[in-house]
């Protein structure tokens, strides 16, 4: 009698539910869900792009055309097109500008090369074509990048105000773009040149007025914090003032809720009671002989103090947040106090004018003439909410290019012609290389020309027609010719129309998106855990949690 075969035992290796997904149909189905995502940005690249309005689940709208404001207020579950979402958000956080550029160009290259993958080249060609296509790109943009001049100052802040005004054309406020270009450069040149703090730049929002209502404060300014009586009888305005700056509660003291006093008699109750108030006015009187004629504190400064300075004409302010504090530092000099005792001149700061000013419904305390300004603030006004918002976005975009364009001085024309003249190399280059390679380097060349492409479609132009023109014109030899979405033609030079950007925005963009294909061409299999489809409830709470929670709820008699 044969013997059967012993039964093979059955292997469990993942938890029960678990999604796993492998082989060539993952990998069409990640870039599947990259190219939706490049589809929801791709109208609003460009001068004419489009605005999205998107509403959380709390009912708040927002209106934007900045990529990685989009991509962060959708909430994008895929695992590999989150990939495009950490990508806008770093171009942002290092550019921040082409942010849409980045994830179309990524996802731009993996449409390109979807072809090729279904009909069974390895992913490992494609990715080495793309890296070796990506170097020549950088390469080129680094020989034909244009220095400007930093020894001319004007020729130089004509640099600024062109990239500027080139990093708002796409916005919403691009009608407005003289008086907001001229504004971001003011602001960023004010900074302290070698150390360019974006966060020393405050933005503050004031509803009502016209965009042109907005101004630069050269100084700091901040929004009148909360008072009391007596607030109104401190001067608002003084010329040359010494400013203190605290780290002090100038309060009297309730006794702390653990505290525990024993008193014999009613004496020693008033004694306490008289302590209290002598470490306060103390404090005070010790202030008062620094000489400062203002008083800022990030803790509160209560109503017996506000009194107190109104009587001997000082200007005080408690409650004021901690990064406006750290400007008013910056600006007037001095340093932070944690203590009122042993305050030194050296401790204080000064500025040349201070005034309370009103602005809108809101009243704002403005410091100017500072000795030290390495900061600024900008008070941007509008009417909806919402509008103001997308400014504040567009001039963070703008700041961040002209503080790139101060470090690096190097600029290309924008408006796709760059990016032309980077595929016409490439395409040129991978015309004397044999075998795949070469279809991979086209295919990456190809990719390129969507940032020109999307911008004519957006602006409602022919795009093959203008690409065929923009292909000849690079033919020859014309390196900046990129797209004009006002004249009749559709296509110029873009570095003589003055339609500059930093090259460091091109070469982080290339780097990023070519990146991100890579690595969504390197994954192959998804293993999705069975708890990752629902929400994470957290660990339970142990038994009886909510009895004890409710009990002693309210004040009236318990349940019989």
């Amino acid at each position: 009698m044969q013997r059967g075969l012993p039964m093979q035992p059955t292997v469990v290796l993942l938890k029960e539910g678990t999604d796993t997904s492998q082989g060539k149909g993952q990998l069409l189905s990640n870039i599947s869900a990259c190219l939706a995502i490049s589809e929801t940005l791709s109208s609003t690249l460009g001068p004419r792009g489009m605005d999205k309005l998107i509403v959380n689940e709390r009912g708040d709208a927002q209106i934007t055309n900045d990529g990685a404001t989009i991509l962060k207020l959708l909430d994008i579950v895929h695992p590999a097109a989150r990939t495009l979402v950490d990508i806008a958000r770093a171009q942002d956080a290092e550019v921040g500008d082409g942010t849409t550029s980045v994830v179309l160009l990524a996802a731009q290259l993996l449409k390109e090369v979807r072809g090729y993958i279904e009909e069974g080249v390895s992913p490992q060609i494609i990715m080495k074509g793309f890296r070796q296509a990506a170097q020549l790109a950088l390469d080129r943009i680094k020989a034909i990048q244009v220095t400007v001049d930093k020894s001319n100052p004007e020729h130089f802040r004509s640099l600024l105000l062109k990239c500027a005004s080139t990093s708002m054309s796409s916005k919403l406020i691009h009608s407005e773009k003289p008086f907001f270009s001229n504004m971001v450069v003011d602001a960023v040149l004010c900074l302290d040149q070698d150390d360019l703090d974006e966060n020393l730049i405050g933005v503050k929002k004031i509803a009502g007025g016209g965009m042109q209502d907005s101004l630069l404060v050269n100084g700091v300014a901040f929004k009148k914090t909360f008072t009391y009586a007596g607030a109104e009888q401190q001067p608002k305005s003084f010329r040359d003032p010494l400013v203190l700056s605290l780290n002090v509660e100038l309060e009297l003291k309730a006794e702390k809720d653990n505290a525990e006093v024993r008193v014999e008699a009613v004496s020693d109750y008033q004694a306490i009671v008289d302590a209290e108030w002598e470490i306060i006015y103390r404090k005070l009187e010790a202030i008062e002989k620094t000489g400062a004629k203002i008083v800022l504190s990030k803790l509160p400064i209560g109503d017996l103090a506000t009194q107190w300075f109104a009587d001997r004409d000082i200007f005080c302010a408690g409650r004021v947040p901690a990064t406006d504090l750290q400007r008013v530092v910056q600006a007037v000099g001095g340093s932070i106090q944690s203590t009122c005792s042993d305050i030194r001149r050296e401790h204080l700061g000064t500025c040349g004018r201070f005034e309370e000013r009103q602005f809108g419904g809101e009243r704002y305390n403005i410091f100017e003439e500072c000795p030290k300004a390495k900061t600024c603030t900008l008070l941007l006004r509008g009417g909806a909410e919402q509008f103001i918002e997308e400014v504040e976005r567009s001039l963070h975009d703008a700041i961040m290019v002209v503080k790139r364009a101060v470090k690096n001085g190097d600029v290309v024309a924008g408006g796709g012609a760059i990016e032309m003249d980077l595929s016409a190399h490439i395409r040129k280059h991978a015309l004397s290389i044999p075998g795949k390679l070469q279809l991979v380097m086209i295919a990456f060349a190809k990719a390129l020309e969507i940032i020109p492409r999307q911008i004519c479609d957006n602006a409602g132009l022919d795009s093959t027609d203008i690409l065929n023109k923009l292909r000849m014109k690079h033919a020859t030899g014309e390196t900046w010719s990129g797209v004009d979405v006002d004249g009749s033609e559709g296509v110029r030079n873009n570095m003589e129309a003055f339609v500059w950007e930093p090259s460091l925005v091109k070469v982080n963009a290339i780097s990023s998106a070519t990146e991100a294909a890579c690595l969504i061409l390197s994954v192959d299999e998804t293993v999705r855990g069975p708890q990752s489809e629902g929400a994470n409830p957290g660990p339970k709470a142990p038994p009886g949690t909510a009895q004890r929670a409710l009990r002693g709820r309210g004040r009236g008699m318990p349940r019989r």
